[in-house]
């Protein structure tokens, strides 16, 4: 993500948004209605639709190369939309259709390699248009990776406008599958960058152990003990020596990565404990690095119900004071 302070501001009309995304994690698809008719917008309305497995197990598994990739990607395309389509059912009264002027839908990303000039998002937006009768607006990051960005241009932006300050540098730390770090000065000028993984690994490990979707309150990974061996290991891995700007993904952090550990050698807890404490002084690391005066920081996405993880955040980055975006009026 490039520098924004000479971006325009974050206007826009008094009119009804929503918006939809299907994140890393792929668990399902999150609904938000927005209202722009003040400053911030005001959340009018949420709704969360699962992933059947079978398509999440499609997801995750269109991340790697295999057979019959065009159909497969066209067919989940599709079968996204209907769920999307779904969850506009979930989150609107039929008599609001009329008064939303669009809906954001990211899509599922399965390829991110900005270095190599790509990324790919799946969704069939004509087929969602068709199915809620609502304009559609989607592929967000393409125009950014061809600008030379990392083809994420939206997160930072929308930190600003909601959670920026004028008297105080805050930074804003997003754990969803991967970790992200926006830095917001106080003279307006604003970063973003993706830390490494936030729960990718961490729910792949515990599904395979454990047969649970996430490490509720990070009750598992608090159980074990950080294999020191194994965690100077990972952090050896050359993406968390890159300087920002860089972004991340399943493409880099996946099971296959894990194997080259040799994890079998160490307790399962101790395994998840390890990678817990992973995100945390990989995001640490990123943001005692490049904004090594950090006091406030703010803390959304699914990582943050994962109380071990805010602990061992709050270990690495004493004194700041860590908390929620809850804090500043946004549910994480």
């Amino acid at each position: 993500m490039r520098h924004m302070s000479d971006a325009p501001s974050m206007r826009l009309p008094g009119e009804r948004f929503v918006g939809l995304m299907s994140g890393t994690s792929a668990d399902g698809v999150d609904a938000v209605l927005l209202e722009f008719a003040k400053h911030p917008p005001r959340l009018a309305g949420t709704h969360f639709e699962p992933f059947p497995e079978s398509l999440r197990r499609e997801a995750l598994a269109l991340n790697q190369p295999g057979p019959d990739e065009l159909e497969r990607s066209a067919r989940f395309g599709i079968a996204l939309a209907e769920l999307c389509a779904r969850a506009v059912g979930g989150l609107l009264d039929p008599r609001e259709i009329g008064s939303v002027a669009a809906i954001g839908c990211h899509g599922q990303t399965v390829r991110h390699r900005p270095g190599a000039g790509y990324t790919v998002q799946l969704i069939n937006a004509a087929h969602l248009a068709e199915l809620t009768g609502i304009t559609v607006v989607a592929d967000f990051r393409s125009r950014d990776v061809a600008a030379g960005g990392q083809g994420a241009p939206l997160v930072p932006p929308f930190h600003r406008m909601w959670f920026g300050s004028t008297t105080e540098d805050r930074v804003v730390v997003n754990v969803g599958g991967i970790a992200n770090v926006t830095v917001l000065r106080s003279a307006g000028e604003v970063t973003g960058w993706d830390t490494g993984p936030g729960n990718c690994l961490l729910d792949y490990w515990i599904g395979r152990h454990r047969g649970q979707k996430y490490d509720a309150r990070g009750d598992w990974s608090r159980s074990g003990t950080i294999a020191e061996p194994l965690l100077a290991q990972m952090l050896a891995d050359p993406y968390f020596a890159k300087l920002p700007p860089k972004s991340t993904g399943r493409d880099d952090f996946n099971a296959t990565w894990l194997q080259r550990f040799a994890l079998e050698r160490y307790d399962p807890a101790d395994v998840q404990a390890t990678l817990t404490e992973l995100t945390a002084q990989t995001i640490a690391d990123q943001i005692a690095l490049h904004h090594s005066d950090t006091s406030r920081l703010f803390v959304c996405g699914g990582g943050a119900h994962n109380e071990d993880l805010l602990e061992r955040l709050r270990h690495c980055l004493r004194p700041a004071q860590i908390g929620t975006t809850s804090e500043l009026g946004l549910d994480p």
